[in-house]
């Protein structure tokens, strides 16, 4: 019951005060991340969030310095997902931290965390699913599909997504 309040009150909190403020302005962002954070997301005044980012439990995010979440990001976190330091993640990601059991008749809720590391980018598209763990300096290419574990310095693409080539820095 307390998830069913909270839910519905951060949606009409979300509705008023987060989602139709302007994104091109810096206050503004500050106000957005002071709602996440009355909300108990835990993230820094340093990031970038995007006014039209959907974000399902602002308390299951813990979020690094100086990350970016693009326009049209969905984090269906009923699962913890944990963003590192300097991530950026591009418009219409999906991040997914839950899924359902199908091998039992009513299909019951699955809850996977998602541990994203420093230096990542997730390109436009891309899809993150349940218990999921993205190293260190990772590219994720456009529309791509992640549903296993990506170790560090690697570029990723396709779906399911597979090792493009190493990162070089």
């Amino acid at each position: 019951m307390k998830n069913k309040i909270s839910r519905f009150l951060w949606n009409f909190i979300y509705f008023l005060f987060f989602r139709y403020t302007p994104s091109n302005f810096k206050i503004f962002n500050y106000w957005r991340i002071f709602i996440l954070k009355c909300f108990g997301a835990k993230i820094n005044f340093n990031s970038l969030i995007y006014s039209s980012v959907k974000i399902w439990a602002p308390w299951n995010l813990e979020v690094g310095n100086y990350i970016c979440i693009g326009p049209n990001v969905k984090i269906y976190n009923q699962g913890l997902i944990i963003i590192g330091n300097n991530v950026v993640i591009s418009q219409n990601v999906h991040l997914c931290a839950s899924s359902h059991d199908y091998t039992k008749e009513n299909f019951p809720l699955i809850i996977k965390p998602i541990k994203i590391g420093n230096g990542v980018w997730i390109a436009t598209d891309a899809y993150v699913g349940p218990n999921v763990k993205i190293g260190n300096d990772v590219v994720v290419a456009a529309r791509s599909v992640v549903v296993k574990n990506i170790e560090s310095n690697y570029i990723v693409g396709g779906n399911p997504a597979v090792i493009i080539k190493i990162r070089n820095k």
